[in-house]
């Protein structure tokens, strides 16, 4: 991938690039994100030689989650998820750590949209200072 490309047409070649149930549920996870928040920013962060197309990040007043792919999983972690409700568990993964919270969604799992839109909408509230504490 060349720096002249945007964000998202570099997380467009990361989708295009899954030819897989992965390249699906990434999709699908994004769409819901800009639907939740339509002034979300993207980006692609730590490019490096073992992840040459980076990780795709959504931003709004600082990051709001990543998308990371694995062989088994897609994986989205919230950088600041230990502080938001998660009130339909959506949160299945990161809890050895103080901050981050994460999804890893599977082949042939579903999450919950309409919570997961929530979640985003929690997220940008926090960011932005709209929330009262953790």
């Amino acid at each position: 991938m060349t720096d002249a490309l945007t964000p998202s047409a570099r997380i467009d070649a990361i989708v295009t690039g899954l030819s897989d149930w992965r390249g699906g549920v990434l999709a699908r996870m994004r769409a819901l994100i800009h639907e939740a928040d339509p002034q979300v920013v993207e980006a692609v962060k730590w490019v490096k030689p073992t992840n040459p197309s980076g990780v795709p990040t959504w931003e709004h007043a600082g990051i709001l989650c990543t998308g990371e792919v694995y062989k088994a999983t897609v994986k989205l972690t919230f950088a600041r998820g230990a502080a938001l409700p998660d009130p339909a568990g959506l949160f299945n993964a990161g809890f050895g750590g103080g901050t981050r919270r994460a999804i890893d969604i599977r082949e042939g799992a579903t999450v919950d949209e309409d919570a997961f839109k929530a979640l985003i909408a929690e997220a940008v509230a926090l960011n932005l200072g709209h929330r009262g504490g953790s």
